[in-house]
């Protein structure tokens, strides 16, 4: 990441997509498939913004069903990469995370959709790369993840795991592996990429390991 991006204003307030067991996280990808009126109306705006909300959404899970469903305290803000409307009304997404962020407060709207006052405090080292994990941290993650894997009949290329960078896989571990909402939370709250592939390894030994559970 350029300096200048580093520097690049984030958003004061965005429009949010509260969405369970999704997990964005800085740099992470997370593909959409938007089919409901509400957050067709929310993309389009966002596409349509000016200034450091264009192309934003922040992407946090609702904590259990109501209406609306309270959230999480913290989620994430997404940049729109890739866009494109189908034939039968849908649009498809990309979204880049940019930032973790905490709720402010929830804004009054007149759009079918939720919006909220975004903190980022705390999070300004998100927009540069995590620093490497120490080679005790990444062969944890590593042996926590085949027994995990076996248990579930599931194979992996593990040669594409040895080689992957420290941060993307624990990334792309994070929003691929089906744990449940607050486990989820958890990575996402995670401080550091390390404090994150230890919590992910932890998940990954109780799902497998005797007395497994979840966090709550």
């Amino acid at each position: 990441m350029s300096e200048s991006e580093a520097l690049e204003p984030l958003p004061a307030a965005v429009p949010v997509f509260p969405l369970t067991g999704a997990v964005l996280l800085p740099r992470g990808v997370l593909p959409l498939n938007i089919f409901e009126p509400r957050y067709l109306a929310m993309v389009k705006d966002a596409m349509a913004a000016t200034g450091a909300a264009n192309r934003m959404i922040g992407i946090i899970q609702p904590k259990h069903s109501g209406d609306p469903p309270p959230l999480y305290k913290v989620g994430c803000l997404g940049r729109i990469t890739e866009y494109r409307e189908t034939d039968d009304g849908r649009i498809l997404l990309a979204l880049v995370g940019v930032s973790r962020f905490r709720i402010g407060a929830e804004l009054e709207r007149n759009t079918p959709y939720r919006q909220v006052m975004t903190d980022y405090h705390g999070f300004a080292d998100d927009r540069h790369e995590d620093d490497a994990l120490d080679a005790a941290n990444r062969a944890a993650l590593e042996d926590a993840l085949r027994p995990y894997l076996d248990a579930r009949g599931l194979a992996a290329d593990w040669e594409a795991v040895q080689s992957a960078d420290d941060e993307g896989l624990v990334t792309a571990l994070s929003g691929a592996l089906p744990f449940d909402p607050p486990e989820k939370q958890a990575l996402l709250e995670a401080p550091t990429l390390a404090d994150r592939a230890q919590t992910l390894a932890a998940l990954m030994s109780f799902a497998v390991g005797p007395g497994s559970g979840s966090l709550q």
